[in-house]
């Protein structure tokens, strides 16, 4: 049937900010959803509060909303627009669970909105825990024992019942959040405890452990005739008991018999029919007893997910697209497939390939967490590698994850060290073994270097023998090199390539360089070829040039024939970010498509090269020609050589994304490649500490007092000179990791060691830290003559916390024109100073920035596109980073005619965190970056508004809501603040109480209170004895909390009050303008309603 005309516009609701669990997979699924449903002539309206999608540019939907994703702002929404339908199933369980709100509240009935994709009713199926099992027992499908509970009076009964270990999970969570696996009664408590309070509807499935087993998913489409394909399967390496996100996974499915696959197709495709999914895309996971081959089904989710991102980029079949369209109507035999163009949607994808995903995890940030992997998930970012055989795969993404690994690097295992005896190193392999860390492939690669055969690491581990006999063959094979060095002949090197070997692993192996290895490969005519991805194992012609490189050879040792076929056009090649990680996520891959876009608005062939399977880059229809590839120096050149044997590549882009490209740019240049945009030696002139202090002092700008250290001696020295409190600088790093700020000299002995190993060769810098000042971010263009400065934010925490981190607003809510003109004309003279094309960023602080005096200090610049950019371009609406990428080609910034013009509205920007998820973890901020999204509040000045005071407090408001932080507007704010800060706090504390609240306070915060007049009551510090302000906390007897430390001795006291009000959802600020800035807010929201605008509705 074809679309359905009856409806003529269509909300969609994206999935708010990064998130561990919710990344840029929804990104990709919702531009495709947007993009589909606009090309069929629909009004698309779209609602998400991240603004470093691709999905909230203006030109992607019809009315794009940057607003708070809550049932209330979404009826809002509706009231405004009218759609005449919802797809909730682009979005996360963000977009299901405010769908399901907003159907339950009667909202979409009172309306006239139809709820497209799934119904209510099949969302509530497959979510709700008792209901999917009941639907299981129907079609006679086995799944765990289970039992679901509310209470836990009934989950002790459970228990008896499902037996230990158990697994606990919550309903209607993400990634598993709140659940986890309980080998003991006390644990068991806790676990069902946190899962019932984070479960929106407090319930949790109480279920029989199936740790160990074999972990499968099923990716299925299904249209409304009951035309059912499975696009992929994809098979868990780790066993049950690691959440499938967390896990390392292949595809397709390489160790079921054919048997078990037809029984887990069928099992799935009926799965959807009894759930009744109708129209698009789910995800069915399945387990299997290797012991007895029991298979069982675990869970489904009725909408498109982090899996099938990864489906879609494995198979070349855009899972996204074909579920929104299928959801206005069509069926499968209608659509065709874009990868072939000549065969239906309904045809099944079938691969002659082997994918692999590694996770990519950040436990370094988080201090105090266990780096221990269960079923909920923590991993932060993925890298996916394609290649003919399961070893080549494998390899390639382990040197695609960017961790410094080059393949199965050694690693040490505890205990082996000081080992007395061979039984004794087995008894620490075998305990290592036993263990889910992130680095347990790895463990088992060296588990075999320590002699184990492939069934006691099996018994250790429970992984497949398969994956294990591959792992021994690559360990084997490492031995031979290491004793007989490179192979001299052609075809044993292009073997030894084919499982996936990296030059730089074979370099390390022989002791020789890694240019030497390569010079020999190359001397030996081994070069890989390019395979195009085409959905259908070459069956039919790929019309679309979707790339991954093999050296794989035929059985009689024939080079098979490189289909990468490059075009005559004049071309750019751009690099992309690689695995999203703290500090370098979504921002850089939205600058990066951007530049493809921007290359295709100008004749110019865009060339995209990255390596996650999460992002909108790597979608086939974002560049002209994509390839799939690890973001090393190696695999880089060969494609580069590739594409330079035929048309005219004008160069690289290596500033869009971030760190990654940076560090190939020498080696691109070493190649002779060209480089787009900003110069190699102006990036190095701008990273390296000490070339980019003399610059500053020639054209006459300042610094914080500083000095450079290679060593721990100087740095005590140079410490001395500065001045504690200062802040340790490694060189050549994103998201501030390894930085530290350092109160006196014992702490600086501990420190030290960390930041000269994260700064490698390059010395540590040593600057004086700034106390209250202001931070302020300057992102600008520049083509090596003209500078447009496209936005200054003020960040709203002091000096000191990581940018990233730090909530700031544009334009600056309380700097004056005079210091925000100042901050101008020094960026434009640091743009010319550095001969910068394209984008720069700079980061400055601001000492007394209210004084008839303003200290303005350069505390970094970056020649790169910064992860402000798409914040900047969406609110003063322009496209910042593909002008940029015109301006890098050869394009004047004078011809895009930009100007500074007044605006009325005001934005903040708010970073959300993972601290959930991390047990022991404190919240506490600092230079180090910890946050993986962030969330964008947008407001206007009002008619009967003299200033911006009334709109940066709405749009504050708005960032808080966006990023889960819903403010109280009535009850009790505990404070209690460090000495410095108690005049500071005074201003926050006096509009609370004008609100109507009551105000709890410690010893020395209340006794300044009560100084200077306000009404306080007292409550105990943790460590004065019980009652105290956590157990006040525990009653409910505490909304908000504001509370500031320094110093070791008060972070550890105060670490439970920050961990309870997190585990509580009491909204929590550990700095004092953040603190005035949520008071604002709450007085704003008590004011009156907060009102709702399109981004297309700002002037």
């Amino acid at each position: 049937m074809p679309k359905r005309t009856d409806i003529k516009s269509i909300l969609i609701i994206g999935a708010g900010p990064i998130v561990i669990g919710q990344a840029c997979e929804f990104d990709y699924s919702g531009v495709q959803a947007c993009k589909a449903l606009k090309a069929e002539g629909y009004r698309v309206i779209l609602v998400n509060s991240n603004p470093a999608t691709i999905m909230t540019d203006p030109e992607v939907a019809d009315a794009t909303y940057i607003e708070p994703i809550t049932p209330e702002m979404v009826e809002k929404i509706i009231e405004k627009e009218r759609p005449d339908a919802l797809l909730p199933t682009m979005g996360g369980q963000t977009a299901l669970n405010t769908a399901l709100a907003l159907d339950a509240s009667g909202a979409l009935k009172r309306l006239g909105v139809e709820m497209i994709g799934a119904r209510a009713e099949v969302i509530d199926k497959a979510e709700d825990r008792q209901k999917f099992r009941d639907a299981m027992d129907k079609l006679g499908l086995e799944s765990p024992r289970s039992k679901a509970v509310h209470h836990i009076d009934e989950a002790e009964d459970a228990l008896a019942f499902v037996g230990l270990p158990a697994i606990v999970r919550p309903s209607f969570t993400l990634a598993g959040t709140g659940g986890g696996i309980a080998y003991n009664v006390e644990e068991f408590r806790e676990i069902v405890e946190r899962g019932l309070d984070l479960s929106p509807t407090t319930e949790v499935l109480i279920e029989e452990s199936v740790l160990g087993w074999k972990e499968y998913e099923m990716e299925v489409v299904r249209d409304h005739a009951d035309n059912c394909i499975i696009v992929c399967s994809i098979e868990n390496i780790d066993p049950m008991g690691v959440h499938t996100g967390d896990s390392i996974t292949v595809a397709p499915a390489l160790t079921l018999t054919d048997k078990e696959y037809q029984r887990m197709r069928t099992g799935s495709i009926n799965v959807l029919r009894e759930i009744g999914v109708e129209t698009g895309g789910s995800n069915v996971q399945w387990a299997i007893n290797p012991k007895d081959g029991r298979m069982v089904v675990i869970e489904m989710n009725p909408r498109v997910s982090r899996s099938s991102a990864l489906a879609s980029k494995a198979t070349g079949f855009p899972i996204a697209k074909v579920a929104a369209r299928l959801a206005v109507g069509y069926t499968l035999d209608e659509l065709t497939n874009d990868i072939t163009r000549v065969t239906p949607a309904s045809f099944e994808p079938s691969i002659d390939y082997v994918v692999t995903k590694i996770p990519r995890f950040a436990f370094e940030k988080y201090p105090g967490a266990e780096p221990m992997l269960s079923t909920s998930m923590k991993s932060v970012g993925e890298v996916m590698a394609i290649g003919r055989t399961f070893k080549e795969s494998m390899q390639k993404a382990l040197r695609g994850l960017e961790t410094g690994l080059n393949g199965f690097d050694e690693i040490e295992i505890d205990g082996v060290t000081g080992a007395e005896d061979e039984a004794a190193i087995k008894g620490a392999v075998v305990r290592a073994l036993g263990l889910p860390t992130p680095d347990r492939i790895r463990v088992i690669a060296q588990a075999f270097r320590h002699g184990l055969s492939v069934e006691e690491v099996q018994a250790a581990c429970s992984y497949e023998p398969w994956f294990l006999r591959q792992i021994a063959e690559i360990v084997r094979e490492e031995g031979h090199v290491r004793v007989k060095g490179l192979p001299t002949d052609a075809a044993d090197f292009r073997r030894l390539k084919g499982m996936g070997f990296s030059d730089a692993r074979l370099a390390k192996l022989t002791g020789a360089t890694e240019k030497a290895v390569r010079d020999a490969r190359r001397g030996l005519s081994v070069r890989p070829v390019f395979k195009r991805i085409d959905t259908c194992a070459a069956e039919f012609a790929s019309a679309t040039a979707y790339m991954y490189s093999t050296y794989e050879t035929g059985a009689l040792g024939q080079v098979p024939d490189c289909e990468a076929a490059p075009s005559d056009r004049r071309k750019a090649i751009i690099l992309g970010g690689g695995p999203n990680r703290i500090g370098q996520g979504i921002e850089f891959d939205y600058c990066c498509c951007h530049a493809a876009f921007a290359f295709a608005d100008i004749g110019v062939e865009s060339i995209m090269v990255n390596c996650n399977p999460e992002t909108v880059s790597t979608d086939y229809d974002t560049s002209d020609r994509l390839y799939f590839e690890p973001l090393t120096a190696e695999d880089v050149l060969e494609l580069i050589d590739v594409e330079r044997s035929k048309g005219d590549l004008i160069g690289v882009v290596v500033q869009f994304g971030g760190q990654t490209p940076l560090k190939l740019a020498h080696a691109l240049e070493e190649d002779g490649v060209p480089i787009l945009g900003t110069s190699v030696d102006s990036i190095d002139l701008a990273e390296d500490r000490e070339r980019f202090q003399k610059m500053l002092h020639d054209i006459g700008l300042q610094q914080p007092p500083n000095g450079l250290a290679r060593s721990a001696e100087e740095a005590a020295q140079k410490a001395e000179e500065v001045g504690y409190p200062v802040v340790l600088r490694p060189s050549y790093v994103l998201g501030g990791r390894g930085m530290m700020i350092v109160h006196d000299r014992e702490q600086l002995d501990r420190y030290v060691g960390e930041a000269m190993k994260v700064s490698g060769d390059d010395p540590v810098l040593i600057d004086h830290y700034l106390n209250r000042a202001t931070e302020v971010d300057v992102d600008a263009i520049c083509d090596a003559d003209d500078v447009f400065v496209a936005g200054v934010l003020e960040h709203i925490e002091e000096a000191g916390v990581h940018s990233g981190d730090s909530a700031c607003s544009m334009p600056p809510y309380s700097l004056s024109e005079a210091v925000v003109a100042e901050l101008m004309r020094q960026t434009e003279a640091m743009a010319k100073a550095l001969k910068v094309r394209g984008l720069m960023n700079v980061q400055f602080a601001i000492e007394e920035p209210h004084s008839d005096n303003p200290r303005i200090f350069v505390l970094e610049v970056n020649p790169r596109a910064s992860r402000t950019v798409p914040f900047v371009a969406k609110t003063i609406g322009e496209p910042v980073a593909a002008i940029a990428a015109k301006v890098m080609a050869g394009e004047t910034l004078a011809s895009f005619g930009l100007t500074h013009k007044p605006y009325d509205h005001i934005a903040v920007k708010e970073a959300v965190f993972p601290f959930a998820r991390f047990a022991g973890v404190d919240t506490v901020l600092g230079p180090e970056m910890r946050s993986t999204g962030e969330v964008m509040g947008l407001d206007w000045k009002r008619e009967d508004e003299s200033d911006m005071q009334g709109a940066f407090a709405r749009a504050f408001a708005k960032s808080q809501l966006g990023g889960g932080t819903i403010l109280p507007t009535k009850g009790c704010a505990f404070v209690s603040v460090r000495n410095d800060d108690k005049p500071f706090i005074l201003g926050a504390v006096k509009k609370l109480i004008e609100q109507g609240f009551s105000i709890l306070a410690t010893g020395g915060t209340h006794a300044y209170l009560t100084e200077q007049g306000l009404e306080v009551g007292l409550v105990k510090k943790v460590l004065e004895g019980r009652p105290h302000i956590v157990d006040a906390m525990k009653n409910g007897e505490v909304q908000l909390v504001f509370n500031t430390t320094e110093g070791k001795q008060s972070l550890s006291d105060s670490f439970s009050i920050r961990r309870t009000a997190l585990m509580m959802k009491i909204p929590y600020y550990t700095t004092t303008p953040a603190a005035l800035a949520s008071a604002q807010a709450i007085a704003a929201i008590k004011a009156g309603e907060l009102d709702v605008r399109p981004l297309q509705g700002y002037a």
